[in-house]
C-alpha cells in the first residue's frame, strides 16, 4: 500500500518514545528517522525536507522549562518556514506547548498519547505543510501565467469616470465585486486594478477562466484533489480557491458556469472552505471574489441560467463596463497608447495618425471593443510604411463602420448555419488570426475556439 507522505523525523532522547512514535506513524510515512538530539536535526534539514517533525522540548537532564526545544524550534523555522513541527510534551507542560505553537509549531501531543491521536495530529500537520507549499507554487504559477495589465484604465469619458469612482470605493473593502460588460471591454483590467488598490495586494491575483474550464475538471481546478482521487491524479493538487487564500480570486466568464455546478461554488463561498476531490477534510479559505461575465443583468436574473443566491453572493458591488461605441471620446487616447506600446515593442518609428484615418477609427463600431482596437493598433504598427498611418493599415471592414451583414444562404433562418457563416467570414477577413477574428465577433479566444470545434472549422 502506497503511503501518503515521504519522511518523518522524531527527535526525542527517550528511545522508547521514539520507538512508539515510529510504530504509530509507520502507515503514514515511507521513512521515519529517529534522532536523540535536535543538534542532529539541523544538518539533516540541509539535505532533506521532512514532511513532519516530532520535537521534544526538553533534552537536558531534569529540564522542564522547554527552553532548549523552543530555541531549536526557532532555528528550524528559520531554516524552513514551511516546516510541520509537532511538539511532544508532558501533560503538565501544555502552556509551553501553546507557546511553541505561537512560535510556529503546527500542533502538540501530550505523553502518554493515543496512537490514533498522534497519527491524526501528525497527518494534519504534514498535509498543512503540503498545502502551504502547493499554494505558494500555484500562486507563483498564476502570477507567471497571468497576463500583466499592460493597459491602464484609459479614458476621460464620463462613463469611465464612473467606473473609476466605483473601483476606488470598492477596492479597500473585502466586498465581492461583479463586473458586467461585453467581451473586450477590459473586465480583467478592472479586476486587477481593484486587487492592486486592495489590502490583499501583497499576494498575486489568482485567475480562473470558467469559460475555458471543462465540466469534468471544474471541481479539481477550483477545489483541488488528493492523490488517487481519480484516474490520472498521480499527486495532490491544490485548487485555485485555496491558492487564492489571503488574496483575491478572479472568476472570469462566470456566466458560463453550468447551472448544476453553481451550487458547489456557492457552498464553498458561503462556508469559506473547500473539500478537495477525494478528500474527507475541508480546508479553510479566506478569499475575496471578483467575478466577470459578458451576460447582461437581465440574463443573469433568469433563474434557469444562473442561481440567484449565487448572484446575490457575487454582486455585493456591481460595475458595468460600457462598450467602446458608447465612449467614442476615449478612442483617441486608447489609440495613442496602443500605437506607442507596439511601436516600442517592435522597435518601429512613431507615425502620424492623419485626421481622415482618425475619423474612420472614431466612426468604426468596434464590436470587439478595446481588445479589437488593441489588435488593430498592433497590426497597423507592423504593416504601416512611411511617416503616416493609412486606413488600410488597420483591419477595418470596407467602409470602416459596422461589420457587413453576412448574407443568408437561401431562405434559411437556421441560427447554427448563420453563426458558422459569420465565424468563417471573420476568420477569412483576418487571415485566420484567432485574436483578431474573436475581437471582431465580440468573443473571447476560448469561445471562438469552442465554436470552431463545434462547426469543424
Amino acid at each position: 500500500m502506497e503511503k501518503p507522505f515521504g519522511l518523518a523525523v522524531v527527535v526525542d532522547d527517550d528511545p522508547d518514545i521514539s520507538l512508539a512514535a515510529r510504530l504509530a506513524l509507520r502507515d503514514l510515512f515511507e521513512r521515519i528517522e529517529t534522532l536523540p538530539s535536535p543538534a542532529e536535526l539541523l544538518p539533516l534539514l540541509k539535505r532533506e525536507a521532512p514532511d513532519a517533525i516530532l520535537l521534544d522540548l526538553n533534552f537536558e537532564r531534569s529540564a522542564t522549562d522547554g527552553r532548549e526545544g523552543l530555541d531549536y524550534l526557532a532555528r528550524i523555522m528559520d531554516q524552513d518556514p514551511d516546516s510541520a513541527v509537532v511538539i511532544i510534551t508532558a501533560h503538565g507542560a501544555v502552556s509551553i506547548a501553546v507557546e511553541a505553537i505561537k512560535r510556529g509549531a503546527s500542533d502538540f501531543v501530550a505523553k502518554p498519547w493515543s496512537n490514533e491521536r498522534l497519527a491524526a495530529t501528525v497527518r494534519s500537520a504534514a498535509a498543512l505543510r503540503a498545502s502551504k507549499i502547493d499554494a505558494r507554487i500555484e500562486r507563483g504559477r498564476a502570477s507567471e501565467l497571468a497576463p500583466t495589465a499592460e493597459t491602464p484604465l484609459i479614458g476621460r469619458s464620463a462613463a469611465m469616470q464612473r467606473v473609476r469612482d466605483l473601483i476606488e470605493r470598492a477596492a479597500p473593502t473585502d466586498a465581492n465585486v461583479l463586473i458586467l460588460g461585453e467581451n473586450g471591454t477590459g473586465k480583467e483590467i478592472v479586476a486587477r486594478e481593484i486587487h492592486r488598490l486592495s489590502r490583499r495586494n501583497g499576494l498575486p491575483l489568482v485567475s480562473v477562466d470558467l469559460g475555458a474550464t471543462s465540466e469534468t475538471l471544474f471541481e479539481s481546478e477550483l477545489f483541488g484533489h488528493v492523490k488517487g482521487a481519480f484516474t490520472g491524479a498521480v499527486g495532490e493538487r491544490i485548487g485555485r480557491l485555496k491558492a487564492a487564500d489571503g488574496s483575491t480570486l478572479f472568476l472570469d466568464e462566470v456566466g458560463n458556469l453550468p447551472i448544476h455546478l453553481q451550487p458547489k461554488l456557492l457552498t464553498a463561498l458561503e462556508q469559506r472552505e473547500v473539500v478537495p476531490v477525494g478528500a474527507n477534510r475541508a480546508l479553510p479559505i479566506d478569499v475575496r471574489v471578483i467575478a466577470a461575465t459578458n451576460m447582461s443583468a437581465e440574463q443573469l436574473s433568469d433563474e434557469k441560467r444562473f442561481r440567484q443566491d449565487l448572484l446575490f453572493r457575487l454582486n455585493t458591488i456591481e460595475i458595468h463596463l460600457p462598450p467602446l461605441r458608447e465612449r467614442r471620446e476615449d478612442i483617441s487616447d486608447l489609440l495613442d497608447h496602443y500605437l506607442g506600446l507596439y511601436a516600442r515593442k517592435y522597435d518601429k518609428p512613431g507615425r502620424i495618425v492623419p485626421p481622415v484615418v482618425l475619423e474612420a477609427l472614431l466612426n468604426h463600431s468596434w464590436p470587439g471593443n478595446v481588445r479589437a482596437l488593441r489588435h488593430a493598433a498592433e497590426r497597423a504598427v507592423i504593416m504601416a510604411d512611411g511617416g503616416e498611418y493609412r486606413v488600410e493599415d488597420f483591419p477595418l471592414p470596407s467602409g470602416g463602420g459596422q461589420v457587413p451583414v453576412v448574407p443568408v444562404v437561401g431562405d434559411s433562418l437556421n441560427l447554427d448555419q448563420l453563426e458558422r457563416q459569420m465565424i468563417e467570414r471573420a476568420l477569412r477577413m483576418h487571415h485566420f488570426n484567432i485574436s483578431l477574428a474573436a475581437g471582431e465577433l465580440g468573443l473571447s479566444r476560448g469561445a471562438l475556439y469552442r465554436r470552431m470545434e463545434k462547426y469543424g472549422l
